[in-house]
């Protein structure tokens, strides 16, 4: 099973959480951020319904997959300690 992880960290004059190289808007406040970021972690652990999904590869081929709804990554929220 795969790991998120959201970091609270300083950005853009205020707080933000990121994951991976993505940063999330900036909220005024550490708390706010925290409270952002433990809310985007539980939803991405919300599970959906199974379905068939098509995507194109970087060589141009199709592919048809399942994707289970219930598959989600494991979720860790991490701040200052």
């Amino acid at each position: 099973m795969s790991k998120v992880i959201y970091r609270v960290v300083e950005h853009d004059g205020g707080w933000a959480y990121k994951v991976g190289d993505v940063y999330s808007e900036t909220f005024p406040t550490y708390d706010e951020a925290m409270a952002a970021a433990r809310t985007a972690a539980s939803e991405q652990q919300v599970g959906g319904s199974t379905e068939g999904i098509e995507f194109q590869d970087a060589e141009g081929n199709w592919h048809e997959e399942v994707a289970p709804g219930g598959d989600r990554p494991a979720t860790e929220v991490e701040g200052r300690s």
